[in-house]
């Protein structure tokens, strides 16, 4: 039999191997800083490469689309055509039309529209066109006097020199200046088979639209098609608010200017205040060309005094389209935040011109609706189920 006497000593014993063993264990579950560096790294390393990934299958695809750009453009422009036509056409469908009249009566009417407008223009244009040449050689002779008067006092000698020597460079540049109207043709040409080619395909959009989600499902199955159709329906939604937003901003502009230029009698104030209606659609530079126009011809038209109240009231209304109108109307219809929307403005017109401005916008909130719905598919696969209620025991 053992002496009780022992048994502290064995206490003390087993508490140092399990001393031992405690700390053993614990060395063995604590992670090694290696290890824990290696594991970061090898994180980082993983979300690189798919970034890499991401941003060469961007690249790719837009170098596609630049190569392709002479098919791509009429594609993108049908489609923002055919969010402005397919509210008359649904409504005529649902009354009972069949689609493909439905949507041949909207494309007629958004032809006679534009069509109409133009035959406004016209005949204004022409009526007061030789009363501005009159006025605009009148103007070149005031410019001319102001520049020899004070406090310039520029002399004769050096404006026949400064002419000559426009002059000379316009002659030693003819070659340029031919190739570039060869060019403007050309351009003019593609403009025109570019608008015939949106119109057809906007009437096709409209048409076969709703047999567009059908076949998704079909082809990609039901999973996949159910995603695409809520993110594709969404995109639908929010391009069409940004046709409706601009389209508002653009009458308002085209009103306040219109209105203005009216008053103060500004020849051709019809047709400037369409211009600027039309210029609306293409952010920063339709509004500065339109505004640029009305200022000149009230300039060769009215005077200097009258070109400085066109000016500013153009300045006024342009502040207030720009800080007020445009950021928070499109923000909302968007729902994009006010900063992206004038940084995706400007990334657009400073790489693709004018029609990357234009644009620019409905690409930014195209991305950020499959952010928007990539962030809900991960919360619901994140969020953990709600807990069942327990039931209520029985009443005894």
């Amino acid at each position: 039999m053992a002496d009780p006497e022992t048994f502290p000593t064995v206490r003390a014993a087993s508490a140092c191997k399990t001393g031992r063993v405690s700390e053993r264990s614990d060395a063995k579950t604590t992670p090694d800083r290696g290890d824990v560096i290696g594991g970061g790294l090898l994180w980082l390393a993983k979300w690189a490469l798919c970034i890499v990934a991401i941003a060469a299958g961007a690249w790719v695809i837009g170098y596609v689309a630049a190569r392709l750009w002479v098919a791509v453009l009429p594609v993108l422009l049908a489609i923002v055509v055919a969010t402005v036509l397919w509210p008359p056409t649904r409504w005529l469908t649902r009354r009972g039309l069949p689609p493909g009249v439905a949507a041949s009566i909207t494309v007629i009417g958004f032809l006679a529209l534009l069509a109409g407008v133009i035959a406004l223009i016209v005949p204004s244009v022409v009526h007061q066109a030789p009363e501005l040449a009159d006025k605009s050689t009148a103007g070149v002779n005031q410019v001319r006097d102001w520049l020899q008067g004070p406090p310039l006092n520029i002399g004769e000698e050096q404006l026949a020199s400064a002419v000559d020597a426009i002059v000379s460079r316009l002659q030693s540049s003819t070659e340029r200046i031919a190739s570039g109207v060869f060019s403007g043709v050309a351009t003019a040409t593609s403009a025109i088979v570019t608008l015939v080619l949106v119109l057809v395909l906007s009437f096709f959009f409209i048409k076969d639209g709703p047999r567009f989600m059908p076949w998704l499902h079909g082809v990609l199955g039901t999973n996949t098609g159910r995603h695409l159709e809520e993110v594709l329906t969404r995109v639908w939604g929010t391009l069409g608010g940004f046709i409706r937003t601009q389209a508002l901003v653009s009458l308002i502009d085209a009103v306040c200017i219109g209105v203005g230029l009216v008053i103060l009698g500004v020849p051709l104030a019809l047709v400037l205040a369409v211009i600027t209606f039309i210029g609306g659609f293409i952010p920063i530079v339709g509004a500065f060309v339109a505004g640029a126009l009305a200022v000149l011809v009230a300039l060769v038209g009215k005077g200097f005094t009258t070109a400085l109240i066109v000016l500013g009231i153009i300045i006024a209304v342009q502040q207030l389209e720009g800080n007020v109108l445009q950021p928070v109307l499109q923000s909302r219809s968007m729902k994009l935040h006010a900063v992206i929307v004038l940084l995706a403005i400007t990334a657009g017109g400073s790489l693709y011109g004018i029609v990357g401005a234009f644009l620019a916008v409905p690409f930014a909130a195209l991305v950020a609706v499959v952010v928007r719905y990539l962030g809900e598919q991960i919360d619901a696969a994140t969020t953990p189920p709600a807990p069942a209620d327990e039931p209520e025991p029985a009443a005894e």
